[in-house]
C-alpha cells in the first residue's frame, strides 16, 4: 500500500527539485501508519527530514510537496499535521487492491525480495545428543524453523544446519552411563552406586538393552577395574577416571559403546524434528571436524599470527586483544582440544562455504560465548559483523497454575515428543513463537488444547475454516462464487474497508519480521486478522442474494483465509479448512 503513496510523492519531490524549489531527493521515503484513524492512513515524515538541509520551515516546505502531488487514483487528500508531518488518507480502491493482491498471487500473497538471494546459514537446536529432545529444545526448533521460512519467503538462499556434538566429554559421561547400565543388565554388580552426574534417564537402560541385544557379553570387563574409590570425593574427577579406565579395558571397542548411545539418540532427535516439522539441509559433525584436522588447523593458524601463548601446559588464545573480557583456552594440557576450539573452527569453515551472513541461536545461557566467537573471528581475519547470534529463553511449562519441574541430566524432562502428542503439533509450534526469543515464555500445556478463543491457535484456524465454511454453504444454496474480475467497489463498510487494510499489513508484517528475526511479530498480526474477521463474520450477512455484492464479501473472505494460510503456514501451522 505504501507504493501507492511512494511513487507520487517521489514525483512530487522530482518536480520540486526541477523547478529549483529543493535541491536534492532524499534517499528514502518512510511512512508511518499513524494510531488514530482521523490523522490517515499513511503518514510521511520527508517534509522534516528535508527541511535542516533546505533551510526550509518544514510546514512550509510540507505544503509545497502537498501542492506538487500528481492526481491519484489512490489518495483520497493530505493533510499537514503538527511540525510538519504528511498524513494521506487513501481512496477505498486502494484497499480494494489489496484482495485483488491476495486472491492473484495466493500462496505467495507477502512474499519479498529484500534477501536478494544472499547466502544465510542458520544453525539452530544443535543439542547435545545426550538424551531426548525436551520442551526447551522445542522453542529453538520451533523458533529456528519459522524464521528459515520467513528468510527465505523474503528472499533469502537459506541453508539450515544441525551441529552434531558427537565429539567431547558429554558424549564421553553417556557412553560411560550406557556402559554401567549394560553390566547392569548382565546381572554384573557395580563396585559403586550409579554415578550422580552421570544421565539417569530411562531412555540410557534403553540403549544399554539394544546393546546387550546386539552384543550379547561380548563387552562385559571386570567391574572392580572401572572405578577408583578414592576420587568419590570430587564426582567430576571420579566421572573423567571411569570414562578412563571403560576407555582402556574395551581398547577399540570403545568406539562401538560410545555409537550406541550416539547413533540412537541422534536418530530420536532427527525423526522427533521431522515430526514437528523442522528440516535440515545438513547434519554437521564435529568429529568430522577433528578427522580432517579442520580444528588443528584453526588453532595453528590462531599462533601462526601471534594470538596465542603458552601457560601452566595448555594453548591459550589471547581473546582479550580482540575484546573478550578474558583469553581464552584451545588446547588443555592433557592435549585435548576445548569445545572452543573446536567452534572456532566450526565458524572459520562457515564463511570458507560462501555464506554471506552466518545466524546461530544459542541458549540464553551461551551468551557468554558469544564475544569469544566474535573475537576469534577477528583474529582469523574474518567480518565478524556477518555473524548474528540469537539467543533462545528456556520455555516454563504449566499444567494449568502448578509449574513443571525439569532436570535433563537427572532424566526428569518432559520430551519434545510428549508434549506434540499431548497437545499436538500446530499448538506447540504457535505457542513457541508467541513471544519474543529472548524473553522467558510460560507454556500452558492446558490453554494449548483448549477448543476457545482464548487460544490464540484454535482462534486463528477457526477464523480459515469459517470462511470455507460460508464457500460450502454457498455451494449448498446453489449461490455462485466470485468470478476473477469481482467489482470490489461495494465493499464500503468501515469493517469491510479495515479488514482490506489489514490485509496490506500483511507483506509489511513479513518483511519486518524477517529483518528483526522476530516470528512472533507475524503470530500477533494473525491474531489480530483473525479478530477482526471474527468481528465481521458476526457482524455482516455475508451471503446475501445480491450476487455482486455477495461475491465481493466472498472475495474478501477469500483473501483473509489466503493471508491467515500463508501466514500459518511459515511458522509451520496448519489452516484446516473444516473443525
Amino acid at each position: 500500500m505504501k507504493d501507492f503513496v511512494a511513487k507520487p510523492l517521489r514525483s512530487a519531490l522530482t518536480a520540486l527539485v526541477q523547478a529549483g524549489k529543493i535541491k536534492t531527493l532524499p534517499e528514502r521515503l518512510d511512512f508511518d501508519r499513524p494510531k488514530q484513524a482521523e490523522h490517515g492512513h499513511l503518514a510521511s515524515n520527508v517534509a522534516l527530514t528535508l527541511a535542516k538541509a533546505e533551510g526550509r520551515k518544514p510546514r512550509e516546505l510540507a505544503a509545497e510537496i502537498v501542492a506538487a502531488l500528481p492526481a491519484s487514483e489512490w489518495i483520497a487528500r493530505c493533510e499537514i499535521a503538527g511540525p510538519g508531518f504528511i498524513n494521506f488518507f487513501l481512496q477505498p480502491a486502494a484497499f480494494h487492491a489489496a484482495i485483488r493482491n491476495a486472491r492473484h498471487h495466493r500462496d505467495q500473497f507477502g512474499a519479498a525480495r529484500i534477501g536478494a538471494g544472499e547466502k544465510v546459514q542458520l544453525e539452530f537446536v544443535s543439542a547435545n545428543p545426550t538424551g531426548p529432545l525436551h520442551v526447551g529444545h522445542g522453542r529453538g526448533a520451533a523458533y529456528g524453523a519459522s524464521l528459515a521460512n520467513l528468510l527465505r519467503f523474503t528472499g533469502f538462499d537459506v541453508h539450515c544446519e544441525y551441529y552434531v556434538n558427537d565429539a567431547g566429554r558429554q558424549m564421553d559421561i553417556l557412553a560411560a552411563s550406557v556402559y554401567l547400565r549394560y553390566l547392569e543388565a548382565l546381572g554384573v554388580a557395580l563396585p559403586c552406586p550409579f554415578p550422580e552426574n552421570a544421565y539417569r534417564g530411562d531412555y540410557v537402560r534403553a540403549i544399554a538393552a539394544h546393546l546387550r541385544g546386539r552384543e550379547a557379553d561380548r563387552l562385559q570387563r571386570p567391574a572392580g577395574a572401572l572405578v577408583e574409590p578414592a576420587s568419590a570425593a570430587d564426582p567430576e574427577a571420579a566421572m573423567d577416571v571411569l570414562i578412563a579406565r571403560i576407555k582402556a579395558a574395551l581398547g577399540p571397542d570403545y568406539r562401538i559403546l560410545h555409537s550406541a548411545g550416539l547413533d540412537e539418540i541422534l536418530a530420536d532427535i532427527r525423526d522427533d524434528l521431522t515430526a514437528f516439522g523442522v528440516h535440515y539441509d545438513r547434519w554437521y559433525s564435529e568429529r568430522s571436524l577433528m578427522d580432517k584436522g579442520a580444528v588443528a588447523t584453526a588453532v595453528e593458524r590462531l599462533q601462526a599470527d601471534g594470538h596465542c601463548y603458552t601457560q601452566d601446559g595448555a594453548l591459550w588464545f589471547r581473546a582479550t586483544a580482540f575484546g573478550d573480557d578474558k583469553d581464552r583456552v584451545l588446547l588443555r594440557d592433557n592435549g585435548a582440544y576445548t569445545y572452543f576450539a573446536s567452534d572456532v573452527a566450526y565458524h572459520a569453515e562457515k564463511f570458507a562455504r560462501g555464506f554471506t551472513r552466518v545466524i546461530d541461536m544459542w541458549g540464553a545461557d551461551h551468551h557468554g560465548y558469544i564475544t569469544r566467537v566474535r573475537a576469534a573471528l577477528r583474529a582469523l581475519g574474518l567480518d565478524d559483523s556477518r555473524l548474528e547470534v540469537l539467543l533462545v529463553q528456556f520455555a516454563i511449562l504449566y499444567r494449568g497454575q502448578e509449574k513443571i519441574s525439569m532436570s535433563t541430566r537427572a532424566g526428569e524432562f518432559v520430551t519434545l515428543r510428549a508434549l506434540r502428542e499431548e497437545v499436538g503439533n500446530d499448538a506447540a509450534r504457535f505457542f513457541y513463537v508467541l513471544r519474543r526469543a529472548d524473553q522467558h515464555l510460560d507454556f500452558d500445556l492446558e490453554l494449548a488444547k483448549r477448543h476457545s478463543e482464548e487460544n490464540p491457535v484454535y482462534y486463528i484456524q477457526y477464523a480459515h475454516a469459517r470462511v470455507y465454511s460460508l464457500l460450502r454453504q454457498a455451494d449448498e444454496r446453489g449461490l455462485s462464487r466470485p468470478p476473477a474480475d469481482v467489482d470490489l467497489s461495494l465493499l464500503r463498510e468501515d469493517r469491510e474497508l479495515g479488514l482490506a487494510d489489514l490485509l496490506w499489513r500483511f507483506p509489511e508484517s513479513i518483511v519486518q519480521a524477517s529483518r528483526d528475526r522476530e516470528p512472533h511479530q507475524l503470530a500477533f498480526y494473525l491474531r489480530e486478522l483473525a479478530a477482526a474477521f471474527h468481528t465481521y463474520y458476526n457482524a455482516t450477512r455475508i451471503l446475501v442474494e445480491d450476487d455482486p455484492l455477495r461475491h465481493a464479501r466472498l472475495a474478501l473472505c477469500a483473501a483473509v483465509a489466503i493471508t491467515i494460510a500463508n501466514g500459518l503456514r511459515l511458522l509451520g501451522v496448519s489452516a484446516p479448512e473444516q473443525m
